[in-house]
C-alpha cells in the first residue's frame, strides 16, 4: 500500500488533504455514534444491532489503550500530503475536531473514565427505552 500511495500521480496529491480531513469526520460520526446511538435506537429499534457492537468497539478502544485504525490512516494521510501534524490554523475540520478526538492530557486513567462515561450513559438511556417499552405494553395488555 505504501509504494502505491508514495507513486500517486501528482494531480492526485492535493487530495490527500481532503482525504485526511474526510477521515477525521468520519471518525467524529463514528464517535458521535458510539457515545449517542441509542437515541437512535429509541426510534428504529433494530439501529441496536449496529449501535452495540459500536460501542463495545468505542468502550474496547478507551479501556484497552489501543488506537482506533482510523488513526493511524488520518495521520498516514497527513504525512502523505506533507503534513507532520494537524496545524489549528488549517481550518474549522481540524482546528475543532483534532482537539476534541485526540486531547492533549488524555491519560489512562481519562481514557478509563470516558469508557466508563460511555458505557453508563447509553445503560441509563437503553434503561429508559426498556421502561418505556415495558410501560407502553402493561398498558395495551
Amino acid at each position: 500500500m505504501t509504494d502505491r500511495l508514495h507513486s500517486l500521480p501528482d494531480f492526485l496529491r492535493p487530495l490527500l488533504p481532503l482525504a485526511a480531513d474526510a477521515v477525521l469526520v468520519l471518525h467524529a460520526l463514528f464517535i458521535g455514534w458510539v457515545v449517542l446511538g441509542a437515541l437512535a435506537v429509541g426510534h428504529r429499534p433494530w439501529l441496536a444491532w449496529l449501535h452495540v457492537p459500536a460501542l463495545a468497539w468505542g468502550v474496547w478502544i478507551e479501556w484497552s489503550g489501543r488506537l482506533c485504525p482510523l488513526t493511524p490512516l488520518e495521520w498516514r494521510l497527513r504525512a502523505l500530503a506533507g503534513e507532520a501534524a494537524p496545524r489549528p490554523e488549517r481550518g474549522f475540520i481540524e482546528h475543532y475536531l483534532t482537539a476534541a478526538i485526540y486531547p492533549e492530557g488524555l491519560t489512562r486513567e481519562w481514557q478509563w473514565a470516558l469508557g466508563a462515561f460511555v458505557l453508563l450513559l447509553n445503560g441509563a438511556l437503553y434503561g429508559g427505552l426498556w421502561w418505556r417499552r415495558r410501560a407502553r405494553r402493561s398498558r395495551i395488555a
